[in-house]
């Protein structure tokens, strides 16, 4: 049995360049949770929390497909209210929806059997409020950001810089891919790439 690799089917998605560089991506599938609060806080928690069970349980039904997967990096996007800088307003008012990528394969028919299944063994209130849908970013501008989340903004001034050089505008919400896992790696050595989808 074939398992899916994300990594490597979709290198350009999860391997960024460490300066800023255009990309552009079709319609895939994800599961997703939307939620108010700093990252890291309890609502973030708890949205993680429910969401890798899941990733997991639709995992395990397509092994018994034939069709197994690794589960891929947790995402997510970011916006604020308003039309004042994320960095201008307490992080209790960030919003988000995190994103775990599913395979092409995975049906809405295996969300809801993976869903029962995952909700009958962890009772986690969160699991409710998951949602399975597609998302196209099409073309966007992203860079590999290292180092800890509290230095973005360079990162990010980066990106502003070569979307502005290149005569685009942004045209979507702030999207991160977590590469590293924050409890086992050093901040100074954390990896995430920092995407914004573009327009002419």
């Amino acid at each position: 049995m074939t398992k899916y690799d994300f990594a490597k089917e979709m290198k350009s998605y999860y391997n960024a360049k460490k300066k800023p560089e255009t990309v552009n991506f079709d319609e895939r599938k994800y599961l997703t949770i939307l939620g108010v609060g700093e990252p890291a806080g309890a609502e973030f928690t708890a949205a993680t929390e429910a969401l890798y069970p899941l990733a997991y349980g639709v995992k395990k039904i397509c092994k018994g497909n034939e069709q197994d997967f690794g589960v891929a990096k947790l995402e997510g996007l970011w916006w604020v209210n308003g039309d004042k800088h994320a960095l201008e307003v307490d992080r209790s008012e960030w919003h988000w929806k995190l994103m775990i990528q599913m395979p092409s394969f995975v049906t809405q028919e295996i969300y809801e059997a993976a869903l029962d299944a995952t909700i009958a063994k962890k009772k986690l209130d969160k699991l409710g409020d998951i949602v399975f849908e597609n998302y196209k970013e099409g073309k966007s501008v992203q860079m590999t950001h290292i180092g800890p989340y509290a230095t973005e903004p360079e990162t990010i001034n980066m990106i502003f810089d070569y979307i502005r050089e290149n005569a685009l505008q942004v045209a979507g919400l702030h999207h991160e891919i977590y590469i590293s896992d924050p409890r086992k790696t050093d901040p100074e050595k954390l990896k995430t790439i920092i995407r914004y989808p573009v327009k002419e």
